[in-house]
């Protein structure tokens, strides 16, 4: 029982204080749908048309709270998707605008940001270690995330070493990863660029390829914490060819946590294919995390920051020496670093 009303009224700006703003939605949306609303939509992919060249991702639970409240987005749309609700009242509807405006505004209020975040301190070390987000960090809607471009090959996963082991069981051609100082994988196998793309493409069907990938350390706990700041997508070079089998791998190993995949459709057998920095232009990613130097300064030439992603310095291709020359790209050797830097980001930014 509270004493004064002043005391129930400062416990409940402390429990707020406590939620960033996207969990305070999603439990209001909860408390006042209807009994049928909580069905779970799980992750998936749709297209905006068939011949799209990126697939849309959705948060399940964001999607369940658009369709339980019945909002309607561009038309009654959501990135493709078309969002049928169940019915709601106007009045319901304009109460649930109202208590969000509200509760954004406290949260704006309350909040402040804590002092040691430029200096990295206790609060910040907490949040590494899996802690409650920093109050700076809590102000974060989805309006406000910084938007980040993510590699797939050699950054989230192996690609390289599974490929290298497809090709030393089936061409009889030992080569050592540290031999791969280039990502054009004809001049390491002596062989034309056309025959070094069939044997890419034979390697996607195998099990070297669909088993073979694993993440890299510390990929996935990093990308859940960031996800609470950032907004994130896929951007990689894979082909249309393997569209399928990428995106199960991703729903398997980092589920949720991209709003978007983009294909390049690089070193193809059929199709077009699309610069990253054309690609990551159409959505505004402001940072890419890529392990190759040609698509580091690719993108830096746009205004990009990037981080150049050389896992334990063992990566013989990201090694160029033009990247070290740009300062909008920092390399960085493990996804420990990567959290470092898009921390440093968002303060120098806000």
């Amino acid at each position: 029982m509270f004493k004064t009303q002043s005391d129930a009224i400062r416990i409940c700006f402390r429990r707020i204080a406590g939620f960033d703003s996207q969990t305070l939605m999603s439990a209001y949306l909860f408390s006042i749908s209807d009994p049928f609303s909580t069905r779970s939509l799980h992750t998936g992919s749709f297209r905006d048309k068939p011949d799209t060249d990126f697939v849309h991702r959705i948060n399940s639970l964001e999607a369940n709270n658009l369709i339980s409240g019945g909002v309607k987005v561009k038309g009654g749309k959501f990135n493709g998707l078309t969002l049928r609700g169940c019915a709601d009242s106007h009045r319901k509807a304009d109460h649930k605008a109202r208590v969000l405006a509200q509760h954004r505004q406290i949260l704006r209020g309350v909040e402040s940001g804590p002092a040691e975040i430029r200096s990295g301190g206790a609060d910040v070390a907490d949040f590494r270690r899996g802690g409650a987000l920093p109050g700076k960090f809590r102000r974060f809607h989805d309006n406000d995330k910084i938007v980040v471009a993510v590699d797939i090959d050699e950054v989230l996963g192996n690609f390289v070493s599974a490929l290298n082991r497809f090709i030393a069981d089936r061409y009889s051609a030992n080569h050592s990863v540290s031999e791969y100082h280039v990502y054009e994988f004809f001049k390491i196998w002596k062989c034309s660029r056309d025959e070094a793309d069939i044997r890419v493409h034979e390697f996607f069907k195998t099990s070297y390829f669909k088993k073979g990938i694993h993440p890299l350390p510390g990929a996935q706990k990093t990308l859940h914490k960031l996800s609470r700041f950032c907004d994130l997508s896929v951007v990689t070079s894979r082909q249309n060819a393997i569209k399928e089998h990428t995106l199960e791998w991703i729903e398997m190993h980092f589920p949720g946590l991209f709003r978007e995949i983009h294909f390049g459709n690089h070193f193809a057998l059929h199709g077009e294919s699309r610069p990253k920095s054309e690609i990551c232009r159409s959505f505004g990613a402001e940072i890419l995390i890529d392990d190759n130097p040609r698509y580091a300064t690719e993108c830096a030439n746009i205004g990009m920051k990037v981080l150049l992603f050389d896992y334990e310095n063992s990566y013989p291709w990201c090694k160029a020496e033009s990247t070290d020359q740009n300062p909008l790209v920092t390399k960085v050797r493990n996804w420990e670093e990567v959290e470092q830097q898009l921390l440093s980001f968002v303060v120098s930014k806000r």
